[in-house]
Parts: structure tokens; C-alpha cells; sequence
């Protein structure tokens, strides 16, 4: 009696710290196992990458021209037979979030399970494919010799935050099907060459939807479960928690959803690009455009889709998501045919950049995924797999940008041709600009810059004019001590017809100012 007193006692202490929404004792009931055949298993995995080309595929047009806005009702989306396989031809670049998933894909099948993390930073770092955000800024710190997870980290990279291992940690998933640790492990190597914080967590938070709908049929019970692999002090946690109060307390109104979701989670403060701008690739918001469709989708593929979509900003990754996690809890055969419609005939073209092919991949996925059941406990046999089913467990906590409050972005605009001099109060900043050459035929060069700040030398950059091995901001330093500040960059004998573009400079303060 004594026990089950002080059970119920902790019990309730705990739940008056925990944030609104949290339950600790789910009514949701794990099976120690659980049992598919081969060919549903197979099913499930083709699903899960069909339904992320459909998904990017259909959001491909609106990417980013609809910010801090949503698609209207009236705006047309287009959608027809032969559709995939053209934009796959004529628009490559649309599948970046596919061709990374696949660059870590061939590393498993390349190096094996466990394949260090140098291993990944290195194949996409020298991939030829175009990246940005924080995949790029992770790709330049990789190739001037910095080391994962080093490179993903928010003092290293001012894009960590950002969405990209969130749009890219679908294979995390699909390769850990029932076994949401299983990918949250895979995330935690792979996830931080790339991001940190809230930008980790959507990546770890994707991976766990995936790997849950391959064992429940309800998307309320995968959204819910999978957030319990993201810690509860996290802005991501709360963010994606609000977005599920909020469908409780609104169920058949996803646009009043979307406005409070503006009201509350819409503001930027780490990517320098969407700080003092309607533009926002922070992880938070975009995952809750991910949850808008899949909660409000109600398991109905189209709708799905289309809510997902037509919540804005990153509108062709967030259908990816949505679709491939929906994709995969459904299967590839009972996806609708309107929207399989034109996906068999593109289904052996290899992705840009890759090897790797639609069908390449299905059968690559299935191995991976029987290889990842018997190494966690599970049994596989030619006709079935029995998959020993891991209840999610919290990550750790971190956060990225912690006590920092952009107070202004100051216009610069100006070339770079000895130094430039900036003076400024607060406690970082972040200098945008470039590499770039008058003439853009003429070869590439790789540009060199030094950073003074207050008198001391802090940092000699290179600036690779490539696009591909570009850097993405000119500098930036965080944490400085709150007072005045003077920066000045100058430049190391410029080559003639090459300068360096100075464009504006964001600056921090503490939050106590």
C-alpha cells in the first residue's frame, strides 16, 4: 500500500513540473513484438520513399514563395500522369532531401552499420551535388578540416537550427522499422555533422514517426509516441505539443491551427536568413506544417499532402515528410493511384548525383531494415520478420543560440577590396555576403579574409567563389562580452576581377537587454 501511495505521489509531482499536454503513463500499449511479412515489410519501406518523391514532387512549385502566408484554397496545385518522371529530368535539384537520405544510404551499404561518422561527413561533403543551409555551412566547415559533430554545432555553423537533417532522416526510419531508439541513434551520428538543437530534434523526431508507422495504423498515436524521443524543456517538443493541443481543441479547422502557430512560433533568431524576414527554414515551425497535414490529413493521402503543403514556407520538403511517414504506415499498394499515377515509369531513374534509383533503393531499404531487426533482437526468416519493439526513449537536451536576441540588420552593400570596418554594441553578430567574380566565366579562385575583432586577430577564412564548396556567411561571432564592439575584415591580396561582397550584418544582444 505504502509503494503504490508514494507511485501516486511522485506520479503527481511530476505531472505539476511537466509542461501542458505531457502524459506520462500513455494508454497506448507497446507489443513486445511484432510480426509482418516479408512482402508487407517491403510494402511498407517502398511507401515510405514513394511518398516522399509524390510529396516533394507535388510541393516542388510553391517552395518558399508562400512565407509567413498560406496557399489559398483558389491557388491551383498541380498534379498529372508523367508528372514525376519529368520534373526528376528537367528539375534535379528539387530532390536534394532525397539525395542526401541516399548518400547515407550507400555509406551503410558501402561501410556497414557501423561506419563512422567521418565516413558520412566525407560523402556528401564531396558529393557534386548544390546544398545550403546548414548542410552547406556543415560541407565547407568539413572541407577546411573541421570535425564531426563539430561541424553541426550552432558556434560553428549559424544554420543549426535550420531544417536540414529534419528533410533528410527519413532513411533513419525506414531502415529502423518498430525501433524508434534505433533511428534516434543513427540520428544522433549522422544528424549533428549538419544541425544542433531544435534543429537535431526535428531529424530525430522524423525518424521515430517513421519507425513507429511501420507497427501503428493511427497517425495520432504515431505523432504522439514518436514525441516522447524529444526532450520535454525543448522548444521543439513544445512547439509540436502545441500543434497537437491545438487539433484537439480545433479538430476540423487546420487554418486556426496555422494562425497560432504564427502567433507563437514564427519568430527566427539563428538563420541569417530569415532573421528581420518573412523567410523562415527554422526546424520548429516547418515540422509543425509536417504535423498540421498528418493530423488534419486524418490518414487521407491527398488531403494530406495538400495541407502540409499548402501551410507555406519549406512546402516541398514538409509534403515529403508528411507523405513518406503516411506513405509508409499505409503502404506503397494502397497509396491512391491518382497519386501513384506516372511513379512506376520514373521508378529505375537514378536520382541526380547518384547511383541509386526508386527501386534501387526499395530493395536496398528492405535489406537494411531485416539487417537492423535481427541486430536489435528480432528474428527474420524467408516469409516473415518479428521485430522486437522499442518504446521511444528522450535524447538529450541542447540548445542552439541560448540568451541570444537579434536587435538589428544593418544594410552594408558594399565590395570588400583592403577591409572593412563595422562597429557595432551587443554580444555577436553574423556578416552576410560572398565570394564573387566580375567576370563569370572566368576560373574559379578561393579568396582569403582575416577577422579582427577589437584589435585581435580571431580568424583567417577562405572563400571559395565554387558554388558548390562556397562558404556561406562571410564571418560571425557569438558570446562576445555585452558592450561595444569594432570588426574589421581584411581582405589577403585579392586576385584582380575577384572581391568579396559585404551585404548586411545582423547583430545580437543578450536577452537581458
Amino acid at each position: 500500500m505504502r509503494r503504490t501511495t508514494l507511485k501516486w505521489t511522485l506520479t503527481l509531482l511530476v505531472c505539476m513540473v511537466l509542461p501542458t499536454g505531457c502524459v506520462l503513463n500513455s494508454a497506448t500499449k507497446y507489443p513486445t513484438q511484432h510480426t509482418l511479412s516479408v512482402e508487407t515489410l517491403q510494402d511498407k519501406i517502398k511507401g515510405g520513399w514513394a511518398g516522399q518523391v509524390i510529396g516533394v514532387t507535388y510541393g516542388g512549385p510553391t517552395e518558399f514563395r508562400y512565407k509567413g502566408t498560406m496557399i489559398q484554397d483558389y491557388q491551383p496545385i498541380v498534379w498529372y500522369d508523367g508528372y514525376i518522371k519529368k520534373t526528376m529530368e528537367e528539375d534535379p535539384g528539387l530532390y536534394d532531401d532525397l539525395y542526401m537520405d541516399l548518400t547515407f544510404v550507400e555509406v551503410f551499404e558501402r561501410l556497414g552499420y557501423d561506419a563512422p561518422i567521418d565516413s558520412f561527413a566525407h560523402a556528401f561533403a564531396h558529393a557534386g551535388y548544390k546544398l545550403w543551409h546548414a548542410n552547406q555551412a556543415a560541407r565547407y566547415n568539413i572541407l577546411q578540416g573541421m570535425k564531426a559533430p563539430d561541424t553541426g554545432h550552432w558556434l560553428h555553423n549559424p544554420h543549426a537550427d535550420d531544417i536540414d537533417y529534419q528533410i533528410e532522416a527519413d532513411f533513419a526510419g525506414l531502415m529502423s522499422p518498430g525501433m524508434p531508439n534505433n533511428a534516434s541513434d543513427i540520428s544522433d551520428k549522422i544528424g549533428h555533422i549538419m544541425n544542433y538543437g531544435d534543429g537535431w530534434y526535428g531529424g530525430v523526431y522524423v525518424g521515430a514517426m517513421y519507425a513507429l508507422a511501420f507497427v501503428f495504423d493511427d497517425i495520432n498515436t504515431v505523432v504522439n509516441e514518436a514525441l516522447k524521443t524529444i526532450p520535454v524543456q525543448s522548444d521543439f517538443y513544445k512547439c509540436m505539443q502545441d500543434v497537437i493541443q491545438w487539433h484537439k481543441q480545433y479538430p476540423n479547422d487546420w487554418k486556426q491551427t496555422w494562425f497560432e502557430l504564427e502567433k507563437k512560433w514564427s519568430s527566427e533568431i539563428g538563420c541569417p536568413d530569415g532573421v528581420f524576414d518573412s523567410f523562415n527554414i527554422d526546424a520548429k515551425i516547418n515540422a509543425a506544417y509536417i504535423l498540421l497535414g498528418l493530423l488534419y490529413g486524418n490518414g487521407d493521402y491527398g488531403k494530406t499532402l495538400e495541407i502540409s503543403t499548402r501551410a507555406g514556407q519549406d512546402s516541398d520538403c514538409n509534403p515529403s515528410n508528411a507523405g513518406g511517414i503516411l506513405g509508409t504506415m499505409l503502404g506503397y499498394s494502397n497509396i491512391p493511384e491518382y497519386w501513384r499515377m506516372g511513379l512506376k515509369e520514373a521508378e529505375d531513374l537514378d536520382f541526380k548525383y547518384t547511383d541509386m534509383s526508386l527501386n534501387k533503393v526499395y530493395e536496398i531499404g528492405l535489406k537494411h531494415a531485416k539487417d537492423m531487426i535481427v541486430r536489435n533482437g528480432g528474428k527474420v526468416d524467408a516469409k516473415q520478420v518479428t521485430i522486437k519493439v522499442q518504446q521511444p526513449e528522450t535524447v538529450r537536451y541542447e540548445k542552439s543560440f541560448e540568451n541570444m536576441h537579434p536587435i538589428e540588420l544593418r544594410e552594408i552593400k558594399q565590395n570588400i577590396a583592403n577591409e572593412l570596418v563595422i562597429e557595432f554594441e551587443g554580444t555577436g553578430f553574423v556578416l552576410k555576403g560572398a565570394a564573387r567574380k566580375v567576370n563569370a566565366n572566368a576560373p574559379e579562385k578561393v579568396l582569403n579574409a582575416t577577422l579582427y575583432i577589437d584589435g585581435e586577430e580571431v580568424e583567417k577564412a577562405l572563400f571559395p567563389t565554387d558554388f558548390t564548396t562556397r562558404r556561406l556567411e562571410l564571418f560571425w561571432k557569438y558570446q562576445l562580452p555585452q558592450g561595444k564592439h569594432t570588426v574589421k575584415i581584411v581582405a589577403d591580396d585579392l586576385p584582380k576581377g575577384y572581391y568579396l561582397r559585404a551585404l548586411n550584418c545582423l547583430i545580437y544582444t543578450d536577452e537581458s537587454h
